[in-house]
């Protein structure tokens, strides 16, 4: 009995075919990565909108308070002349902060309290507290 030996590579596997599926599979992760992401951050904008509107909901309480509500992509503030109250949003979560405008330089303010949040209601709760916390 002979035996034949093979020379070359079997049939239907080359460098090429593996590196195309390879790339295709990555290309594919990547994709649903970003997707993933792109959502994210509608979610967190939608939001960052809807804790605007609540904030801006009663004009005659911000005037009376002297406050100014502001948004610039995930962030929600609201501002008055010696702080700031701040609500960032990314990845489901927000981060609320307090900052004092009175002994910061110029241009910057210094954070002063910071709490993390799941949830909208309780951004809007942590930033009545802040805001409580300095018209007292």
């Amino acid at each position: 009995m002979t035996s034949k030996t093979r020379k070359g590579p079997p049939k239907g596997l080359s460098l090429k075919d593996a590196f195309e599926v390879e790339f295709a599979r990555r290309e594919m992760e990547r994709r649903k990565r970003d997707e993933a992401e792109r959502k994210q951050q509608e979610e967190d904008l939608a939001r960052a909108t809807q804790l605007l509107e609540a904030l801006q909901a009663d004009p005659e309480f911000l005037a009376k308070h002297e406050l100014v509500v502001d948004r610039r992509r995930y962030t929600v503030s609201i501002d008055h002349r010696d702080y700031r109250i701040a609500a960032y949003f990314e990845a489901g979560k927000a981060s609320v902060t307090l900052s004092d405008k009175r002994t910061a330089n110029p241009g910057g303010v210094a954070p002063r309290k910071q709490l993390s949040v799941e949830t909208l209601e309780e951004a809007l709760a942590i930033m009545a507290q802040f805001l409580v916390d300095e018209t007292r």
